[in-house]
């Protein structure tokens, strides 16, 4: 039987693991359940795909980042690895396809959003498949204690009634000690292996810079600095404003928010991995799965609202092991706007029952209707019609989707998707099409593989740059070879979706728990007053070892390199400098003086603390330069 490094070598290429790695491949393959802890780069993926290669069966993994699944996909196809997805946006035909290639072509990994295991159709073609590992990732979101919870994980308990001999491995970057044993007893673990690696970046310089005028500090620091560089905003409108400032001041920046086309964001994400741009002024949607090793800077504009994310963000920095400095902007305003952002996130029961009422409505959805339905939802649209603001929607919908009544997934952005439906040899017969139908047809033959097995994502901009035809041209020559059956085309779209897992209720029988509302609104709180805590200076002495004790890890000695530490150091140095020059002045005082001098007198002298004072007496008589007497201070002869 080949072992776990032979696996790696021959798909990664790598000869050995990272640390822990191994580790938790060998636990999960001996059948434990398995938690793993390993920040931002730590190499997650491993752990699972290798034993899923040695495993004689099915591994499924749960994954809420729809974009992330789609991406390791792709990267497993490269490495001929046979994984397929499933989500909720998927249409029938590429469903049918994902099942085929898992009964039929042996696929080996299986991911799935948390929301496909609410759907009865799929549980059942679960139990079909011999399941032999089950694959937890941003594990945090099961917890209610996690800053990320999302009530569609709590389903992943009916993976374990599918196969309940298959071991479990949760996976999370960020997580208190209390999210770790809660994320444990969520998924019935039972006597799990705990493999923690140190939330400790010996490479990464924390730094928290005091500014009013963030914008010029952020040209400050990067002017000064060399190397690819994230600025994290909490604004998508900020992006841009910044990033121009940017681009005008000579410093080449891009930006990247949820809200841009797919195409577009992708080409700015390649212009800045390439280095063909140094900066990416962005929100936190920007870096998950991007696995950029040279990333010498990360600054946050915006104070983030927990340590979790702050350090998620923070990891992106230094992949390569190489120094790197994390900078934190903070301003006398942030605190009032993180703790106001506390309330903002819970507006009242009786709103957020309107809300519910009004969604309903929008859907046109009826009491005792909706179960287990999914709909299109435009939010800007919903907000306009009922003049509502658009931040206590989304709170709303959040805490309606913690207590069980929907879900709002927001903003799912697919690339368009065509596949071949015809048999190769009739395409040489086809007839009746159009010019440019014939030249889009011959286009993607030659652009792209794997057309007549499955959906391949395409592009109408690089076919439009290929055939000298427009993207509109492009997109209804698709229309057309879709109409005559010979490509099955799915236009590229990006809408935000509701699911309704229950039957809608009457408002007034709506329960909003204490768990959900209270105490999770104390939950957050206590994450915004640590992340106020760690920006602040008040009797701080290393910022490595403030995140670290939040992530349950005791450390003595203290990082070295934080802002604080070199403050100490630099204080320390100035000391010493000031109390060595102080030593001729001392000897001087005394020597003109051959009857003596007391204490209070030298020191009365000497616009020095007194206990500096004091500790250079007490080394110039330990050295013989003075001796005492009668509690005077004399020249030694």
């Amino acid at each position: 039987m080949s072992e776990p490094v032979d696996i790696l070598k021959k798909y990664w290429g790598y000869d050995s693991f990272r640390p822990l790695q191994e580790d938790i491949v060998r636990s999960v393959l001996s059948g434990r359940d398995t938690l793993g802890l390993m920040p931002t780069g730590g190499g997650k993926s491993i752990t699972f795909q290798v034993p899923a290669m040695m495993l004689d069966g099915v591994t499924v993994v749960v994954t809420p980042l729809i974009s992330l699944m789609k991406d390791q996909v792709d990267n497993l196809k490269k490495r001929h690895i046979k994984a397929v997805f499933f989500h909720s946006a998927m249409n029938a035909k590429e469903r049918r396809i994902a099942q085929e290639l898992i009964f039929n072509a042996g696929a080996k990994i299986v991911y799935t959003s948390p929301e496909r295991l609410r759907n009865s159709t799929f549980l059942q073609q679960l139990r079909m498949m011999k399941i032999k590992m089950i694959v937890v990732d941003e594990a945090h979101c099961i917890s209610q204690w996690g800053y990320d919870f999302r009530p569609s994980y709590l389903r992943i308990k009916e993976l374990r009634k599918i196969a309940p001999h298959a071991p479990v491995l949760a996976l999370t970057a960020t997580a208190t000690p209390e999210v770790a044993e809660d994320i444990c007893r969520q998924l019935s673990m039972t006597n799990p292996n705990v493999f923690r690696m140190s939330f400790s970046r010996t490479n990464l310089n924390y730094i928290v810079r005091k500014s009013e005028t963030k914008i010029n500090e952020v040209f400050h620091i990067l002017s000064r600095t060399q190397g690819s560089s994230i600025v994290y905003v909490r604004s998508r409108k900020r992006t841009r404003e910044i990033a121009e400032y940017l681009n005008s001041m000579g410093i080449s920046a891009s930006y990247f928010h949820a809200g841009l086309d797919y195409e577009l964001k992708e080409r700015r994400q390649n212009e800045w991995k390439s280095g063909m741009v140094r900066v990416m002024v962005a929100t936190n949607a920007f870096g998950m799965g991007i696995d950029k090793p040279d990333v010498r800077l990360v600054i946050h504009y915006d104070m983030p609202p927990s340590l979790e994310e702050y350090y998620q963000e923070a990891g992106r920095a230094g992949r390569d092991g190489l120094k790197a400095y994390v900078v934190l902007l903070s301003s006398s305003k942030d605190a009032a706007t993180l703790r106001r952002r506390v309330t903002e996130n819970f507006p009242e029961r009786d709103i957020i029952k309107k809300i519910y009422e009004r969604a309903c409505n929008y859907l046109n959805i009826a009491i005792g209707e909706g179960y287990d339905r999914l709909f299109p939802f435009d939010l800007d649209k919903f907000c306009a019609i009922y003049k509502m603001q658009r931040k206590q929607c989304l709170a709303a919908l959040h805490l309606l989707a913690q207590s069980g009544y929907l879900e709002y997934l927001e903003e799912t952005e697919y690339k368009s998707r065509a596949m071949i439906i015809v048999e190769r040899q009739e395409l040489y017969d086809l007839s009746g099409l159009s010019a440019n139908a014939e030249k889009v047809l011959h286009k993607i033959l030659r652009l792209y593989t794997g057309l007549f097995a499955d959906y391949v994502n395409v592009s109408e901009t690089i076919i439009s740059a290929e055939t000298a035809l427009t993207e509109r041209e492009v997109y209804e020559s698709f229309l057309e070879l879709s109409r005559a059956k010979v490509v099955s085309y799915v236009p590229k779209s990006r809408m935000p979706y509701m699911y309704i897992p229950t039957s809608r209720e009457e408002p007034r029988y709506l329960v909003i728990p204490n768990s959900v509302f209270e105490e999770r609104k104390k939950i957050l709180s206590d994450r915004v007053e640590a992340m106020i805590g760690y920006s602040s200076d008040k009797g701080k002495k290393c910022r490595e070892n403030i995140l670290l004790e939040y992530f349950g890890e005791k450390r003595e000695e203290e990082c070295g390199k934080c802002d604080l530490c070199r403050d100490r150091k630099k204080k320390g140095s100035e000391t010493k400098k000031s109390k060595e020059a102080l030593i001729p002045q001392l000897l001087e005082f005394i020597r003109q003086r051959p009857n003596g001098v007391g204490f209070p007198i030298i020191s009365h002298n000497f616009r020095q603390p007194r206990e500096d004072v004091a500790e250079i007496l007490s080394f110039l008589v330990a050295e013989g330069f003075l001796y005492i007497k009668d509690n005077y201070y004399y020249i030694s002869e």
